[in-house]
């Protein structure tokens, strides 16, 4: 999601408690400090700040301006340093925690950050800003439900705020709620007609929604608001494929291909629509290159490097405290189940050709087989295949979401490939789901 969070303003009040003169002199450096910031000389209001704070070094709302003059030079840590002795002068300013938050939210430290605002809302609980950004915080941690909780309270406090309503329509589309998405997207557009985003959400709500023609409009003027992005072009071609207006669709992935030669959904959207228009060659060279580009998937699966934070040795060692638990089942016709439990047995002494052989034909035999494809993957992972074993146990979840181990054992996968970041949050669900050994791994390969 193309989210912002929401800075904070500048203080203006001071309060000062030493001698007369000091308390003009101080002042002025304040305030001069606050003009400064204000033309947008942050360097210069981050010299008068300093200033005060060596006349008068216990005054809070100097050490938060600084930080926010930090923050506008892009100096989070440094800012985060002032809000924190802001703070603890005065731990009873929402803003100072909001301000926080925002530096922490910027340098993707969300959880902190959700700290941060929860603190500003209990001192606060009528500032919307608050609310939004914590909602973008969960957003950015996947947990859309609460992100949704919060932005609705943001807009509850200003029902027209852009920047809440942009956000929560995003949200509602990440939780496939796409009517309420596309109402959101809608109010955007009446309230800001130039709003490129939301003209491109809506017309993916759209798509979801089934109006094909809605949405190739929607996506065309993105596309004459912003002539360059790519995606608007093959989101364009993708509702027309759906229109079957296959030449339409193809001039669109042309577009994309030549703004994004990468784009491996132009190939195979371009693809389909030359082999609706009897074009077969076309389309086998498109698909082709559909499979091939950016596709870790691909080529020798024993090759595969480790260029994540966990190693072979310590993927083997991960991987190898997982217990597979076999229960027995009742024998369906197909026999399925005596497939995987002979490969269970097979694994154990040795025989893991044996043992991959009975799990396929246990997955042929039950497509719907969770347990199998998770087995399979960790029989594939131990033989060197970590993509084979990225697929089985992404199959095991989709048929069963809530299999922790599943989500352990593709995280740290993943980690050792170099997908860090998506293999983390696996590991976060395999803990949200009870999975406790994955915080361990967290601690010591995602921070």
């Amino acid at each position: 999601m193309r989210l912002q969070f929401t800075g904070i303003s500048f203080l203006l009040a001071l309060t000062f408690c030493c001698s007369a003169s000091a308390q003009r002199s101080a002042a002025e450096y304040f305030e001069d400090g606050n003009t400064k910031a204000g033309t947008g000389d942050f360097n210069g209001a981050m010299q008068a700040y300093t200033t005060v704070i060596s006349m008068n070094p216990d005054h809070a709302p100097s050490y938060f301006n600084r930080g926010l003059a930090k923050a506008n030079l892009k100096d989070y840590r440094g800012a985060m340093q002032d809000y924190d002795k802001a703070i603890d002068l005065n731990p009873k300013e929402a803003l100072y925690y909001q301000s926080r938050g925002v530096s922490k939210s910027l340098q993707e430290d969300f959880r902190s950050a959700i700290d941060d605002y929860s603190k500003s809302i209990e001192l606060n609980p009528e500032e919307p800003k608050a609310y939004y950004n914590r909602g973008v915080s969960y957003a950015k941690l996947k947990n859309h439900r609460n992100a949704l909780i919060d932005l609705d309270h943001a807009l509850a406090l200003n029902p027209d705020e852009l920047a809440a309503l942009y956000a929560r329509g995003n949200c509602k589309q990440d939780l496939q709620e796409y009517a309420g998405s596309l109402a959101d997207f809608t109010r955007v557009i009446e309230l800001s007609p130039k709003r490129t985003g939301a003209y491109a959400g809506r017309g993916l709500a759209k798509l979801e929604l089934g109006d094909y023609q809605g949405a190739a409009a929607d996506f065309t003027r993105a596309i004459e608001l912003s002539p360059n992005d790519s995606e608007y072009y093959a989101n364009r071609g993708f509702a027309k494929n759906k229109t079957d207006d296959f030449q339409g669709a193809i001039i669109d992935f042309d577009k994309t291909i030549q703004l994004d030669p990468e784009n491996y959904n132009a190939y195979y959207g371009r693809g389909f629509a030359k082999g609706k228009l009897n074009d077969p060659r076309g389309a086998i060279a498109d698909l082709s290159k559909a499979i091939e580009v950016k596709n870790a998937y691909t080529g020798d699966p024993k090759k595969n490097a480790f260029t994540g934070k966990i190693n072979k040795e310590k993927l083997d060692e991960l991987r190898d405290q997982v217990q597979t638990h076999v229960k027995i089942e009742t024998l369906t016709n197909e026999r399925a189940e005596a497939y995987y439990v002979r490969a269970i047995a097979k694994s154990k002494v040795g025989e893991l050709k044996g043992a991959m052989a009975d799990l396929t034909t246990a997955v042929e035999l039950n497509p719907t087989y969770s347990n199998a494809y998770f087995s399979r993957a960790m029989i594939r992972s131990a033989s060197g295949d970590q993509m084979g074993a990225v697929l089985d146990f992404t199959s095991s979840i989709k048929l069963r979401s809530d299999y922790p181990e599943a989500y352990y054992l593709r995280g740290i996968v993943k980690n050792s490939l170099g997908e860090i970041n998506d293999g983390c949050l696996d590991l976060s669900k395999a803990g949200e789901l009870g999975y406790q050994q994955a915080y361990k791994v967290i601690a010591a390969y995602c921070n």
